[in-house]
């Protein structure tokens, strides 16, 4: 067997082997990700599928108490993809980084099922301290582009964040999260549709809506006043 052949061998055995095991992301990208064309083009293209992938062997090293080697990787993922995923969190089946760069996922961040991140988001502590010190996300949960989840907090299920919104505080299910801090639009208390909504960033304005429901009283209120007046 001739070099060239081993390598194309070894290729074709990697590009089944991630087929394989990352089914799950890679049919979460095909899904969402309307420019993704083929799984050929996703396995040799996509920096959050090779953040994943580095991710995966990284969290099994660590599992297996393996030291350095684990962060090491994780740091080397970094330097090649621009996505920072601690080896230490725990990320769910379906997971879809779009675009990328900027990620950071910390340390203790705990990801569920079917989860979408776009470029700049942070999943992070809040200061020093030890233990758990980064978020939990539910399932179907949208992060929208620079937006900051910060601390020991448990985002619910079916939650969209606001792009740059940054989210200090525990969000339930079936919410909008909007605004620096993040504050709750919730959509009429209904359930989200089903399947994930990606648009992140035409969302309600919860502090916008409370001021024209304000304005609305007083201008009301400057009616009767008025109408007092004119009966006077």
């Amino acid at each position: 067997m001739s070099l060239l052949t081993g390598l194309i061998f070894l290729a074709a055995v990697f590009f089944a082997a991630i087929l394989l095991l990352f089914k799950d992301d890679i049919k979460a990208i095909r899904e969402r990700d309307p420019a993704a064309t083929s799984h050929a083009e996703i396995v040799i293209t996509y920096s959050g599928l090779h953040a994943m992938v580095f991710y995966r062997i990284a969290h099994v090293l660590l599992d297996m108490k393996i030291p350095f080697f684990p962060r090491y990787l994780s740091q080397f993922a970094r330097w090649l993809t621009g996505i920072e995923i601690h080896p230490g969190a725990s990320i769910g089946k379906g997971f879809f980084i779009d675009h990328g760069m900027g990620v950071v996922i910390g340390e203790t961040a705990v990801i569920g099922d079917n989860v979408t991140l776009f470029q700049g988001v942070t999943l992070g502590g809040t200061g020093k301290e030890r233990g758990k010190r980064h978020p939990t996300l539910g399932n179907d949960v949208v992060v929208g582009a620079g937006a900051k989840v910060l601390g020991n907090i448990v985002i619910g299920n079916n939650v969209i964040i606001g792009a740059n919104a940054v989210v200090i505080r525990e969000v339930p299910d079936n919410s909008t999260v909007v605004g620096v801090p993040g504050r709750i639009a919730r959509k009429e208390g209904k359930r989200m549709p089903t399947g994930i909504n990606l648009d992140h960033t035409s969302l309600p304005d919860p502090l916008q809506q409370a001021l024209e429901k304000l304005q609305k009283e007083i201008d009301h209120i400057e009616g009767e006043l008025k109408e007092y007046h004119d009966k006077k």
